[in-house]
């Protein structure tokens, strides 16, 4: 029994034992416990300031990104109209100066064409006369063979001038 039933010195002791021991924790131990656990408090309160912080900070760096990106969404937009707009001007140029190509090589031919024609129409004369000249000389040439026919043209000649 006693071990249920402490004694009066053990209880003595003990307690002593317990005061001293609590007033050696609180004038060497409880100080730097209480400062480090404060000092421990602190940090997390700085740790959760500086989370909200950053999380503050990516809020506004989202909504840049979202305005860099609408930005540049608009800036591509922009890009694509200009190089449509630059590649129609340029099929309307090829088209105009394909036209332009087109009539000069018309206008070409057909002057090229009305010159081969001019030169055929002339080679076609001179061969003309060429033929006329040879048919005359040879019908002369047969008609004048005789004496008789000569004079009688010649005669029939001076009376034509005398006339005039």
């Amino acid at each position: 029994m006693e071990l249920i039933t402490p004694g009066i010195g053990l209880i003595f002791w003990m307690t002593l034992s317990f005061l001293l021991l609590l007033f050696v924790l609180g004038k060497y131990a409880w100080k730097p416990v209480m400062k480090a656990l404060k000092k421990r408090e602190d940090n997390i309160e700085d740790a959760l300031r500086a989370a909200e912080r950053t999380r503050q900070e990516m809020k506004e760096l989202k909504s840049e990104h979202l305005q860099l990106l609408a930005e540049a969404r608009d800036e591509k937009d922009r890009m694509l109209r200009d190089a449509k707009a630059i590649k129609e001007s340029i099929i309307e140029k090829a088209r105009t100066e394909a036209n332009a190509e087109y009539n000069r090589i018309i206008e070409s031919a057909k002057e090229s064409i009305h010159y081969e024609k001019m030169a055929a129409i002339t080679d076609l004369k001179n061969q003309l006369a060429q033929l006329s000249i040879e048919i005359a000389e040879k019908v002369l040439t047969e008609e004048l063979s005789r004496t008789e026919k000569q004079k009688h043209l010649i005669n029939k000649l001076i009376d034509e001038v005398d006339i005039n």
